[in-house]
């Protein structure tokens, strides 16, 4: 032993800690931990300890186990309770006697009651994870009831690092007069000496032999039990460790139920005949006493091979999807089959590549059940899709340790800032330590940011208002040809994607989930926003629970219709509408692009006090009426006519045959008309042959100075689309100076001051359509009116005052009335 320092974990269970408090767990009828107190003894020294105990809960059954081996002590972790509310917190206790830990199981029901026994007995003893809420009920004022009760604390290996950063932070910075004022708050007099003088400890808190001596405290000037719990007292002790995650806190969880199940029923003895039970037994267990070398990887290899040749289908069971695609993985994959091969020691790597695997594996799973389901459902099978989901639902109960971590560590970082934030006059320094409460950074969540439409657009132009504005918004999407990295985006690989049969350029993507719960808890965001009610805004939600942070969404497009013109289905309408209902309904609240859109999911029975009007704007600088350019003439060759624009999705719809029949009748009246059609889609062949030998130029997809050009250039925007929730092409169309012909049904109508900006038409009606556009061609004069008052109209909403107005929104976290809310958006 180092005559100079002691090396020890001070926070280690066996398998004596038998009531897990985690559900995943308890739902296996899983003990708390699954290992031998002797293999903690000599994975401790392994790993550089000098001594060595045991800290089982309210049980000292496992360190009498190994008291007879050298450098070992007794102790435990007490469970006690405040009196007034129940909430629990744990307590070491070291170097105890079996006298003394009969007398606490009398006293740990309260822990005044116990911190006096312990105080009265000169038992050295320590308030674990300070800062962990155990049952849900810890708050600020159990914190500061701490701080008079205890003068030893843990920094705990197995929680996230902000919590113990706050306590290095917080502990120091505490005075006699900090604690004066919580003994009088508290009526409670602090009982030891030199109350604000406060002492660190270390220890891994593990629970399954993976972590042990991951965090470890070490004592100066002390080479024995009697001289390392001294130095613990004095002062002299320096924790070292590394940093959990939520990633170590679940591959724990997998390892202790992989360990209860080996045990219980008899796995070892498949560990090395099967490639799958052998990665793992080396990833998940410290015990690899069943390896046979040579022999055992050669009959994994021959079982792999074999099941390969046989399993030709992909399987229709969970359970057997995962075996097959955990078998491939595990042999195509360097990374995994070295785990196989060789018996691995580095376990922060070994968690690492835990992680890679289950996420690979998920992944393979979900795009499996993901591709049935949208099959089932586009083929209008409804009784299949209950079927598939309930399929599916295995897979959260495999990911379920991923989910309980990252939301318990989300709750440890919320708490750490409250209480960061009570100490921060105390010093600036604490107040680095958390987040501003005021700052909000939203993660907002999109499967439409790289496309070319009205909501990708607004999107797009968010982002430089954010960036411009110094606002922390973060668009999170997914899309497989963007691989460089921009300011403001993250673009995840989608794991796969949903093609439709009627829509062929449109996919829907697969989200990698587990990669963007780490990525949001890593980023800290205050706030979720989903923009999709898609499998991406799934993935949005999920996030938001686990996470506990709020969530907010925008209902940009009329889903449930377009599952209607998806399938000719009126019941998957109707289903579409339960489903978007529902996941709408998880919402804070809801952004509706329109006042028609809020009076829709209102009557449909969304609360309307959930719903705010989006605030909406447009670059009044980009689409401009000096942007006319000639590009008509020089690129399309239209020339001495009136042109009608219409600019979007190219599918039935926007009711585009209804403007393919009104305009043949124009041209019976008036010749000097041209039709210009920019966008594409599935209708866009139809409309070619039902417009073949009339003056009408499609110019697909257009961007940038062309698109700007092209608006500015034109004379009358037409668009008689009825499903659009906004019609973002409206303003674009309006800001050119250009009069509108939109529809009165739909959101698009709002934007326009029918008979001053643009003319409002009945839906579906292409005589009424048909008369609007006659009126305007026939009077240029007014044309040239209207166009003027359009601009005008749009220098009033320019979009980053609509962005600033939507920040404050994110901000605001009480529902405003909703004429206030209109009022805002316009």
């Amino acid at each position: 032993m180092d005559r100079d320092k002691v090396r020890i974990d001070l926070h280690v269970h066996s398998k004596f800690s038998k009531r897990p408090s985690q559900w995943f767990l308890q739902k296996l009828g899983c003990p708390e931990s699954f290992t031998e107190p002797e293999n903690v003894y000599h994975l401790a020294r392994q790993r550089g300890m000098s001594l060595v105990t045991l800290s089982d809960h309210n049980t000292i059954n496992g360190a009498l186990e190994i008291a007879h081996l050298p450098g070992t002590f007794i102790s435990e972790e007490v469970t006690t309770y405040f009196p007034r509310d129940g909430c629990k917190i744990h307590v070491l206790a070291l170097n105890i006697t079996e006298s003394q830990h009969r007398d606490i199981r009398k006293v740990r029901e309260n822990v005044y009651d116990l911190v006096e026994y312990l105080n009265g007995e000169n038992i050295l003893h320590i308030l674990a994870h300070p800062l962990y809420s155990v049952n849900d009920r810890l708050n600020l004022e159990h914190f500061e009831q701490m701080l008079l009760l205890f003068k030893y604390f843990e920094l705990n290996g197995a929680r996230d690092d902000l919590p113990n950063q706050c306590l290095k932070k917080i502990l120091p910075l505490l005075t006699s007069e900090i604690i004066e004022e919580l003994a009088d708050k508290y009526d409670y007099a602090p009982p030891f000496q030199e109350p604000w003088k406060k002492t660190l400890t270390g220890g891994s808190d593990d629970h399954s032999s993976l972590n042990i001596a991951r965090t470890y405290t070490e004592i100066r000037d002390a080479c024995d039990i009697p001289s390392a719990l001294e130095g613990i007292r004095n002062h002299r002790t320096r924790v070292i460790g590394r940093p959990s995650t939520p990633r170590t806190l679940a591959h724990n969880l997998y390892g202790i139920a992989y360990q209860f199940y080996r045990s219980r029923f008899n796995l070892e003895r498949y560990v090395s005949k099967d490639i799958l039970m052998k990665f793992l037994d080396r990833s998940l267990s410290t015990d690899h006493s069943t390896d046979n070398g040579f022999f055992s990887r050669l009959c994994c290899f021959w079982t792999y091979k074999k099941r390969l040749k046989i399993k030709t289908d992909m399987p229709e069971s969970l359970q057997d999807l995962l075996r097959h695609e955990t078998h491939k993985l595990i042999c195509n994959d360097p990374r995994l089959h070295e785990i196989v091969e060789n018996n691995p020691v580095d376990f922060p790597s070994l968690e690492k590549k835990w992680y890679y695997f289950l996420n690979q594996a998920s992944n393979k799973v979900l795009f499996h059940f993901a591709n049935h389901l949208l099959g089932h459902f586009s083929g209008a099978n409804v009784f299949n899709i209950f079927h598939t989901i309930g399929s599916a639902g295995g897979l959260y109960a495999l990911l379920a340790p991923y989910f309980i971590s990252f939301s318990l560590f989300s709750g440890d970082r919320k708490f750490s800032r409250q209480v960061a934030q009570r100490f921060a006059s105390a010093s600036p320094e604490v107040a680095d330590t958390l987040l501003d409460e005021e700052a909000v950074t939203v993660a907002h969540f999109t499967d439409t940011f790289y496309e070319v439409n009205g909501v990708a657009l607004t999107l797009q132009q968010q982002v430089e208002m954010a960036i411009k504005n110094k606002k922390k918004l973060t668009v999170i999407t997914c899309d497989p040809n963007q691989e460089k990295e921009r300011e403001g985006i993250k673009n995840f690989k989608p794991v796969g994607f949903y093609e439709l049969p009627e829509y062929e350029e449109l996919k829907i993507a697969y989200p990698p989930f587990l990669d963007m719960l780490n990525y949001c808890y890593e980023e800290g965001f205050t706030r979720i926003h989903s923009a999709t009610p898609g499998p991406i805004g799934l993935a949005a939600l999920a996030i938001a629970r686990i996470l506990k942070l709020p969530i907010s969404g925008t209902y940009h497009t009329a889903f449930p219709q377009y599952a209607q013109y998806l399938t000719g289905d009126e019941s998957i309408e109707d289903l579409t509408w339960k489903y978007t209902l529902w996941y709408y309904d998880q919402m804070d609240f809801i952004y509706a692009p329109s006042e028609s859109t809020r009076k829709e999911l209102v009557e449909r029975g969304i609360r309307p006090e959930k719903i705010r009007l989006f605030p909406r704007g447009i670059d009044t600088d980009r689409f401009h009426p000096s942007k006319g350019n000639g590009i008509l003439s020089k690129r399309y060759h239209i020339e001495d006519c009136t042109t009608l624009l219409y600019v979007g999705r190219v599918s039935r719809e926007k009711n585009l045959h209804l403007l393919v029949e009104a305009y043949k009748d124009l041209l019976g009246r008036h010749e000097n008309v041209h039709l210009l059609i920019v966008g594409d889609g599935p209708y866009m062949t139809d409309m070619k042959e039902a417009l073949r030998d009339t003056p009408c130029t499609f110019t697909g997809y257009l961007e940038g100075e062309e698109l700007d050009g092209v608006y500015a250039s034109s004379d009358i925007f037409v668009f008689p689309s009825t499903t659009d929730t906004f019609g973002n092409v409206v303003l674009e169309a309006q800001a050119s100076g250009l009069p509108v012909i939109v529809s009165d049904e739909g959101g698009p109508h709002e934007n326009v001051i029918d008979g001053e900006t643009g003319l409002v038409i009945s839906s579906n009606d292409s005589r009424s359509l048909l008369e609007a556009m006659e009126l305007l061609v026939a009077h240029p004069a007014r044309v040239e009116t209207m166009g003027k008052a359009a601009r005008s109209f749009m220098e009033t909403r320019s979009f980053e005052t609509a962005f600033i107005k939507t920040w404050k929104m994110y901000k605001d976290k009480s529902p405003a009335d909703s004429s206030e809310i209109l009022a805002r958006a316009v």
